[in-house]
């Protein structure tokens, strides 16, 4: 494996002339939806998420795959039970589109929780202990409570939870978030963000050496 970086997204063209061995690239911040213009085609999830984190290459021809929304669906489905039918997303940055993707594939509801009011959104200060009841999955896909700032978490009513929720949290440095140790103090399901990135290098793998279907 090797480690371009470039100073902008033009300099991939470079990386491209320079490595025609290649069979593929992840992307990573804050290319992913700026490589875009750059490929020939997009798989179905990543058009939806709007942005791309692997890229398979075949005879100079480049697609774009998601595989943050397959990391996140076979690391959470194990956890899923029936009753989890709702989800709050915490945050609305990149990162939250594929999950949003990955829960309705799930057949899950969901709504994202943001700091300030925007449209169809709810704010932190919205939480009352019914929506913990009704939206029994939380997913933090915010940067909150990643190391070094082990110290803060998430601002929801951590005391609502009860054994029916969900808690999974992206961030996975620390291993185990305040986030996650609140719900856990209350019962709750907890997990953290690292068989995510796990199966996120499995399904990069998996594309680059898939062999092309006419």
């Amino acid at each position: 494996a090797f480690n371009f970086q470039i100073p902008d997204i033009n300099g991939l063209l470079e990386v491209l002339k320079e490595n025609p061995e290649l069979r593929g690239l992840n992307v990573t911040l804050p290319y992913k939806t700026e490589v875009i213009p750059f490929l020939n085609e997009l798989s179905d999830e990543a058009q939806e998420i709007g942005a791309v984190n692997v890229v398979q290459i075949r005879n100079g021809h480049l697609k774009g795959f998601n595989s943050d929304i397959i990391g996140f669906t076979r690391s959470i489905q194990p956890l899923l039970k029936p009753h989890h039918r709702k989800a709050l997303i915490l945050g609305t940055g990149g990162a939250s589109r594929a999950i949003r993707v990955g829960l309705t594939r799930l057949g899950l509801e969901w709504k994202y929780v943001s700091r300030t009011p925007r449209e169809g959104m709810i704010t932190y200060n919205d939480l009352t202990k019914k929506t913990l009841q009704e939206y029994e999955l939380i997913v933090n896909c915010s940067p909150v409570g990643m190391f070094p700032k082990v110290d803060e978490c998430p601002a929801i009513p951590y005391h609502y939870l009860t054994p029916d929720n969900l808690l999974y949290d992206l961030v996975y440095n620390p291993e185990t978030t305040l986030f996650m140790k609140k719900g856990a103090l209350q019962g709750a399901v907890v997990k953290n963000g690292l068989e995510m990135l796990h199966l996120q290098a499995i399904a990069s793998w998996e594309f680059w050496n898939e062999e092309v279907r006419g």
